[in-house]
């Protein structure tokens, strides 16, 4: 980057007190011959080249751009490996839906008690979270067999961002659309 300073000139020097060729515009007051100026130095040279004391060198910054996988927990920091069957509901006018996950025999009854309990459904994508806390289980004799999570999307952003989830995830785990 090149600086330039400014001198002003009009300070050091001095117009004689006659009137320049009889005429009185300011305009005129640099035509005169007869100017005198206080500065007796060396003439400058203005250089496009920059000392190389001021050079400043420095790599274009890399960016480095990770995406991460879309992914499914119920508890967090614990990703759900089993995929599930989801169901998707939209209104006719577009505004809502909804979705219903349905996860058979999931891979969290098998560590739930080394975990702790499920807080939520949480649909993780370099996006962000879309979080939902209704979730239910269901049981066959006693023991845990399927997960239900259902999450509703009240506005067209919503189901956009919900739909852009989707097709990360299902890119992630080899999902398919089958319209009904």
């Amino acid at each position: 980057m090149a600086t330039l300073r400014c001198v002003s000139l009009s300070s050091h020097l001095s117009r004689p007190r006659h009137l320049v060729s009889g005429m009185a515009s300011p305009h005129h007051r640099f035509a005169s011959p007869k100017l005198h100026s206080s500065f007796a130095g060396t003439s400058l040279r203005l250089s496009t080249e920059r000392p190389h004391a001021y050079t400043k060198t420095r790599a274009a910054p890399s960016i480095t751009k990770v995406q991460m996988v879309a992914k499914i927990q119920f508890i967090q920091g614990t990703d759900e490996q089993t995929i599930p069957d989801v169901k998707l509901t939209k209104s006719r006018d577009g505004t809502n839906g909804v979705a219903i996950f349905t996860f058979d025999e999931p891979s969290l009854f098998d560590s739930s008690g080394e975990l702790g309990d499920i807080t939520g459904f949480y649909m993780i994508d370099d996006e962000g979270v879309i979080q939902s806390v209704d979730v239910s289980a269901k049981f066959v004799n006693g023991k845990p067999s399927t997960i239900e999570a259902k999450h509703v999307m009240r506005t067209p952003r919503d189901w956009d961002r919900f739909m852009r989830f989707m097709e990360r995830y299902s890119q992630a785990n080899g999902l398919q659309f089958v319209k009904k």
